[in-house]
């Protein structure tokens, strides 16, 4: 990757992030962000916004994830953001299609531009396991994503099988059915907390974490991460 490359990839992830800082920050009242009530009027004119023209706003939200995770960006705020949008079920749906194809994209885009510099960078750590991906590529690659990655920041998850070579319907494949589970929890999360505010009269911490759509994601959500840990230890420690 020359100068150029990375002084285009640059920009173009700077701009896209800018522009989405001010569409948000522009309707934020940041003198108000300590007022519970404000938070209800929030939730209300989403929800209103969100229902008013559901499969336009699908298709934005979608777009805008796969340009997201194309450049780069991270993958949790999003699943946040569809669960309080879209609820728990629409909310996954929507965010495991559009983040496995942004994940794809930026996987061929790098494989494609860069993949002499993503060699240098990642080969020396992760080469280990290039006999191991050869041998079934879609089952290591979908217990990698079940696995969380292992602990690999998400944008460096998506390029790291540029040293695999792994055909990219498994790379699609092993990511969709991967993503799923942890997606779930995410996106009930975000649904949790959304009905939270459409429903409570004030803000206690105890009641939000005591409510069922919220602590049953959470307990999920740890024993995820259990099976990632253990997953990590049989698959990949040991090689």
């Amino acid at each position: 990757m020359n100068k150029y490359h990375k002084l285009i990839l640059g920009v173009l992830y700077i701009s896209i992030l800018l522009v989405f800082l001010y569409i948000i920050f522009s309707y934020i009242e940041f003198n108000r962000l300590n007022d519970f009530t404000y938070y209800k009027v929030v939730q209300k004119d989403l929800e209103k916004i969100t229902l008013s023209n559901l499969y336009y706003n699908l298709f934005i939200f979608f777009l805008f994830c796969i340009i997201w995770i194309t450049l780069l960006g991270f993958g949790s705020p999003l699943l946040i953001i569809s669960g309080i949008l879209f609820g728990k079920w629409i909310g996954t749906i929507i965010s495991v299609f559009s983040i496995s194809l942004g994940a794809l994209f930026l996987y061929t885009i790098a494989n494609y531009f860069f993949k002499d510099y993503v060699y240098k960078l990642l080969e020396a750590k992760f080469g280990k396991y290039i006999d191991l991906f050869k041998k079934n590529e879609f089952y290591y690659f979908l217990c990698f994503r079940l696995a969380g990655g292992l602990g690999i920041p998400f944008g460096l998850q998506n390029i790291l099988p540029v040293i695999f070579g792994i055909k990219k319907i498994n790379y699609f494949s092993a990511s969709f059915f991967g993503f799923i589970p942890i997606f779930f929890i995410w996106n009930t999360i975000g649904a949790g907390l959304n009905d939270y505010v459409k429903e409570a009269d004030s803000f206690s911490m105890i009641n939000l974490v005591l409510k069922k759509e919220i602590y049953v994601p959470i307990l999920l959500f740890v024993l995820m991460m259990f099976v990632s840990i253990m997953i990590k230890r049989i698959l990949f420690d040991k090689r």
